[in-house]
């Protein structure tokens, strides 16, 4: 089973790059993110053209996550019960695995309320993700957060800055604690593998990049994790995101 998460970058601007991407990978599920669609405005037909069943959590221009599978797709959650929750989670049970498309917020900055927002949020998840723990089940996305110095390309660069403070990693590593795997680091421990460059300063081209799209599997998943990869080839077609695609592939 192929799973891959990305984070497409509004998916109105990215659907072109989006169902060419399903027509010439082999995708099982797609969890997506940052769609800036409303549920109405939502492709579910070119979806099920393509042979993917969909649910999708909407915003308007912000935010939104969705999951397209064509191995089926049942007993769907779009809420981590927040208050004044905003579209950044939805869960699927779709070929005996349950999936989990995040979007975790921003941060913006240490002194931002937001960044508060951001670790609630990620102590939320974490509950969820332990009430499922004895399961099987993928949690995948953009996580906004760099989990060690190996995923950002200047360390310096990220003193007293969101994306790779102490206390966002904490809450990163809370799904570790709870024996979840990283399923990139399980199968690559030392390269980079970056996931996201702003399009700003050539960042691609020098590789000035974070890994923020992150893969947990769950405990019973862990042994049939075979292969993790990036997909910079698309990263690299026209008006792409700025996240590449990450595939995940299951025994």
């Amino acid at each position: 089973m192929n799973i891959v998460t990305w984070n497409v970058n509004s998916l109105t601007a990215r659907w072109d790059r989006v169902s060419n991407f399903l027509s010439t990978r082999d995708v099982d599920i797609l969890l997506i993110q940052e769609t800036k669609q409303n549920d109405a405005k939502f492709p579910t037909a070119g979806f099920a053209e393509l042979g993917y069943e969909t649910y999708h959590v909407g915003q308007g221009q912000w935010n939104g996550v969705a999951i397209a599978s064509r191995v089926s797709l049942e007993r769907v959650s779009g809420s981590l019960g927040l208050p004044d929750e905003e579209a950044r989670y939805v869960a699927a049970r779709c070929g005996g695995i349950t999936v989990i498309s995040v979007y975790v917020p921003n941060g913006r900055s240490l002194d931002n309320p937001h960044y508060a927002y951001k670790l609630d949020w990620l102590e939320h998840l974490a509950r969820d993700a332990a009430t499922r723990v004895a399961d099987d089940v993928v949690i995948a996305g953009d996580f906004n957060v760099a989990p060690t110095d190996l995923d950002v390309y200047d360390p310096a660069d990220f003193v007293d800055a969101t994306h790779a403070s102490d206390a966002e990693r904490r809450a990163v590593s809370a799904l570790a604690d709870l024996g979840y795997v990283d399923a990139q680091r399980q199968v690559d421990a030392t390269s980079p593998a970056f996931t996201w460059w702003d399009y700003r300063q050539g960042a691609y081209r020098r590789n000035r990049g974070l890994r923020i799209d992150l893969l947990w599997c769950s405990p019973s998943l862990a042994p049939r994790i075979d292969a993790v990869w990036v997909d910079r080839e698309e990263r690299e077609e026209e008006k792409p995101s700025d996240h590449a695609p990450v595939a995940l592939r299951l025994n």
